[in-house]
């Protein structure tokens, strides 16, 4: 018999981020792993809609047996309304430290404590990471709650992909990519000004990401951009494929992101045989070991991110050391088939735990 999931998210389940893009994942793996897996969307608005919309959500997990999976977006909204009642297993996936990653820190504050006091009430905490395991156990959340199921990653293409771009170096010594959204925690600013710092003719970068998610920081992005001319490209967001493609045609992956509970695209770069560079911030210290798989910079030190990118880019044998390096880092990181399957597992156990079998 088939078992039932409803994923309650915030705003529209095909949003272009990290998690988002887990949560689809997810639900494209559900029926090999005899799930059910539904989102219901709770509207990004005022607090109050918001959390009317989570009561009413929550209340309809007890109409049948379902599992509620809590994006970590919504839990401060789940945490205002009153608890279900005890017949329904409630798992959060955690993409982000308690209070979020968003700028304003007396709104952050007080959803630190919605937050944390919603993930006490629930069965088990699915963190996507290991760096946010050891945020929950240092803020005394018990590791028989916690469990860490990273983001997957692709098996490799077979043969080459097609892309209209066919050289991404365009007439320079590397190409350079960059994936992420423009947002101030992506650093896209820093990256640009320590690109701009590169002797000339030595590299292309390439921008993969929304433009669209902070209108006054893509203003900022887009004045820096300026004086660097036709070697930064500006794509937006792509396709799964297109990207896909992007990481196989590039160097070198650059991503100078302050905080990344994950960075699932530091995997997806692994994966492709790149070598990442970046902070020595967020979850990136997890996955990269500088000087193996890539190069890691102190965060906002802009000089030396220059340094590590133009050392990379200057040096191909360097490159095919740690890109090599990255590739065999990337084969030890689960595919998105696995990390269903343990997603599903647990779901499963938890289920079976609060509700006994059917």
């Amino acid at each position: 018999m088939s078992m039932r999931a409803i994923l309650i998210t915030l705003g529209d389940p095909q949003t272009v981020t990290g998690g988002y893009l887990y949560h689809r994942r997810m639900a494209e793996a559900a029926d090999r792993h005899n799930f059910a897996f539904e989102f219901a969307s709770v509207p990004e608005g005022p607090l109050t809609s918001s959390v009317t919309a989570a009561h009413r959500l929550l209340r309809t997990a007890e109409k049948e047996r379902v599992v509620v999976v809590c994006d970590s977006l919504v839990a401060a909204f789940l945490r205002a309304s009153p608890p279900p009642r005890r017949s329904a297993a409630v798992v959060a996936m955690i993409h982000q430290p308690p209070g979020g990653m968003e700028p304003g820190a007396l709104g952050r504050l007080v959803r630190q404590r919605l937050d944390r006091a919603a993930y006490r009430r629930m069965d088990r905490l699915i963190v996507a990471s290991e760096q946010l395991r050891q945020t929950f156990s240092s803020e005394g959340f018990g590791s028989h709650s916690l469990v860490v199921i990273q983001p997957g990653r692709d098996a490799p293409a077979q043969g080459r992909i097609e892309t209209p771009v066919e050289d991404l170096r365009e007439g320079r010594r590397v190409a350079l990519l960059c994936v992420g959204n423009w947002v101030r925690r992506k650093q896209i600013i820093e990256l640009l000004e320590a690109f701009s710092r590169l002797p000339e003719g030595l590299a292309t970068l390439h921008l993969v990401g929304s433009d669209t998610v902070d209108p006054s920081y893509a203003r900022a992005v887009r004045d820096r951009l300026l004086p660097l001319g036709s070697s930064v490209v500006v794509h937006g967001a792509l396709s799964r494929s297109h990207v896909q493609a992007m990481y196989e045609r590039a160097d070198i992956f650059v991503l100078a992101s302050i905080q990344e509970p994950y960075g699932t695209v530091y995997g997806e770069a692994l994966a492709a045989g790149l070598p990442v560079i970046g902070w020595r911030a967020g979850n990136l210290p997890y996955l990269v070991t500088d000087g193996l798989e890539g190069l890691l910079s102190e965060p906002g030190d802009v000089s030396s991110l220059a340094g590590a990118i133009g050392r990379m880019a200057a040096d191909e044998e360097l490159r095919k050391v740690m890109g090599a390096a990255a590739r065999r880092r990337g084969q030890e990181l689960p595919t998105w088939e696995a990390t269903a399957a343990a997603f599903f597992e647990e779901l499963h156990a938890v289920s079976m735990n609060r509700c006994g079998p059917s």
